[in-house]
């Protein structure tokens, strides 16, 4: 892990520990204990896997738990309910991806988006005064929010983001702000992977005093058997991860069509995939949750059936418990 400290890094670190000091006093409660997932990472962390497995796990002990977003690249910025959890309410556009996603993978677990997490907190306290904890989607860095447990997600294939921010690395936080959670998980192993052994002393070494904890990835195909000769279409952070996923299910992609993380899937993305289809002969179309919710019902009518690759979040079965615990104390 490159250890340089250049003095744009110092002052970029600088400037992130002047804006916590800044809301360490100004911050404010939702009125429901508050649980945030986040990740020190541009991303590509396992964030949101995580966070529905945590919607369910909290919902499974008997609590009505209720996500808040911000909504990446929606249209509009009041906030909006996504869902009450019995049913999307809104479009892809008025959400966003992952919000949707969240929806149709958590069902009884109400969705909210919005820039500013408290109004969104208030519309949904609202509508549903019922909920008994909020869980803050890429909630880390969002600090008008007081919260009660913070839990960050690290990348097994790559934790540290090369140990600087940018420009030089991947992180968007510098790495000693670990200290300020109450757990890791480190996310994306693969049945039976054991983490990076310097995953856990090199975050003791910068402060962090929780718990650690593994997640590992289950793929599932949804939509029919696995196909011959499929085209694999992403648009997340890392599509070599979802490559490896769909290896590993099976799959023997012809190719693998990469777009941007949240791509939108304009018209002219839809022409090249229906000439990606033709030009190698594909039988299906495969693709992830969170592309799924663009691309349905809008391929082209010559295009092969899409099949979607839903992967879930499997953490350590103490997780739960572990949650419940810091919730309840």
């Amino acid at each position: 892990m490159n250890s340089v400290r250049s003095p744009w890094q110092r002052f970029y670190g600088w400037a992130h520990a002047r804006r916590r000091r800044y809301w360490a006093t100004r911050s404010e409660s939702l009125a429901r204990p508050v649980v945030s997932i986040g990740n020190l990472h541009w991303g590509g962390s396992g964030k949101t896997p995580t966070v529905i497995a945590a919607a369910r796990g909290l919902q499974a002990g008997g609590r009505r738990v209720a996500v808040l977003s911000r909504g990446y690249r929606r249209r509009g910025r009041t906030p909006l309910l996504v869902s009450l959890g019995d049913g999307v309410l809104a479009t892809v556009k008025e959400a966003g991806d992952e919000p949707v996603m969240i929806a149709e993978q958590a069902p009884g677990v109400v969705v909210t988006v919005g820039a500013d997490r408290r109004a969104a907190a208030a519309l949904t306290l609202d509508r549903e005064p019922g909920i008994d904890v909020f869980l803050l989607d890429d909630g880390f860095s969002h600090l008008r929010v007081r919260r009660d447990v913070e839990v960050l997600t690290f990348p097994a294939d790559d934790p540290f983001g090369g140990g600087l921010l940018l420009p030089g690395g991947r992180l968007r936080e510098p790495l000693g702000t670990a200290r300020l959670a109450d757990a890791a998980v480190i996310t994306g192993l693969e049945a039976g992977a054991e983490p990076p052994a310097d995953f856990e002393p090199t975050l003791r070494r910068h402060g962090f005093a929780g718990r650690v904890f593994t997640s590992t990835l289950e793929a599932e195909l949804a939509g029919g058997p696995p196909p011959d000769r499929p085209l694999l279409v992403t648009g997340v952070a890392r599509p070599e991860r979802v490559a490896r996923t769909a290896a590993a299910a099976g799959l023997e992609c012809v190719h693998h069509l990469r777009f941007p993380d949240h791509h939108g899937y304009p018209p002219r993305s839809l022409r090249a995939i229906e000439a990606a289809c033709v030009r190698h002969r594909c039988k299906a179309v495969v693709t992830t949750s969170k592309d799924a919710v663009k691309l349905r019902e809008r391929l082209p009518g010559g295009a092969p059936p899409m099949l979607v690759l839903r992967v879930e979040a499997r953490i350590d079965v103490g997780f739960r418990s572990w949650l419940a615990g810091r919730l309840d104390g």
